[in-house]
C-alpha cells in the first residue's frame, strides 16, 4: 500500500496519451464567473488545516491531518499505521516513510498539486480547463497543464455557497483517479513555519504540530 499512496501523491507524469483532454472546454459567461470566483478564493486563502480522507483507485484508503500555508507550503501527515509524510516547502516536495527513512523528492511544479501553492493562481495560460460540472450541489472543475495534457488531469472541487474547497481528485496518464476529501476545515489559522522546514530535529515525528 506504501508504494501506492506514494504513486498517488506524486502523480508523477508516466506520458501515455490522454486524448479527452487535448483542448480545453468551450467556457460560458457563468462559467467564466465560477471561474474568477474560484480564483478569487484560493488566492485568498493563505493557510488551512484539515483532515483529509485518501481513496486510491483500487478502494485503499488513508487518513490524516493536512495544512496548507501559501504559497508554497503544505504538509500532509498521515495517520498510523500509514507511515508517510508528504510535505512542500518552496519548490520542493518531500515524500518521507518514516518506516523505511527513506526520503523521495521531486519539484513542486512537476504535481499536479504545485498548482495549488502558487503565490498567484490563474486558471488560464499555462493551465488548461477541460470541463465544469454541476451537480448534488457542488461545481467542479477539471483542468490540466497546457503543455502537456498526457500527463494527467487535477480536478478541484468546490461547496458553492459560501465557496470551500472540499475535494481534488488527481487522475493520472495511466487512467487511476485519487481522491482527497477534506472535513473539519479551518482556515486562516497561524500556522507554524516549522511544519514546513526540512532541517528541524522533530520534523519527521507523527502528530508534530511545529513545536515553540
Amino acid at each position: 500500500m506504501r508504494h501506492m499512496f506514494r504513486r498517488a501523491l506524486l502523480a508523477t507524469p508516466l506520458l501515455l496519451p490522454l486524448p479527452a483532454l487535448a483542448q480545453g472546454a468551450a467556457l460560458s459567461e457563468r462559467d467564466r464567473r465560477d471561474i474568477a470566483a474560484v480564483e478569487a478564493y484560493l488566492n485568498r486563502l493563505n493557510t488551512l488545516r484539515a483532515r483529509f480522507l485518501q481513496i486510491a483507485h483500487n478502494g485503499a484508503s488513508a487518513q490524516g491531518w493536512a495544512y496548507i500555508s501559501r504559497p508554497g507550503r503544505m504538509r500532509f501527515d498521515y495517520d498510523p499505521p500509514e507511515p508517510l509524510l508528504l510535505v512542500a516547502d518552496g519548490n520542493q516536495f518531500l515524500l518521507y516513510d518514516r518506516e523505511l527513512k527513506a526520503p523521495t523528492t521531486l519539484p513542486t511544479s512537476a504535481t499536479p498539486l504545485g498548482m495549488l501553492l502558487r503565490p498567484e493562481i490563474r486558471l488560464s495560460g499555462d493551465v488548461t480547463i477541460s470541463r465544469i460540472q454541476r451537480d448534488g450541489g457542488f461545481l467542479r472543475i477539471t483542468l490540466f497543464r497546457t503543455s502537456d495534457p498526457r500527463e494527467g488531469s487535477l480536478t478541484l472541487v468546490f461547496q458553492p455557497e459560501p465557496l470551500e474547497l472540499r475535494q481534488w481528485a488527481v487522475l493520472d496518464a495511466q487512467g487511476r483517479e485519487t481522491r482527497v476529501t477534506l472535513t473539519q476545515i479551518e482556515t486562516g489559522l497561524a500556522l507554524n513555519a516549522r511544519m514546513f522546514q526540512f532541517n528541524h530535529p522533530q520534523f519527521f515525528e507523527p502528530g508534530w504540530s511545529g513545536g515553540r
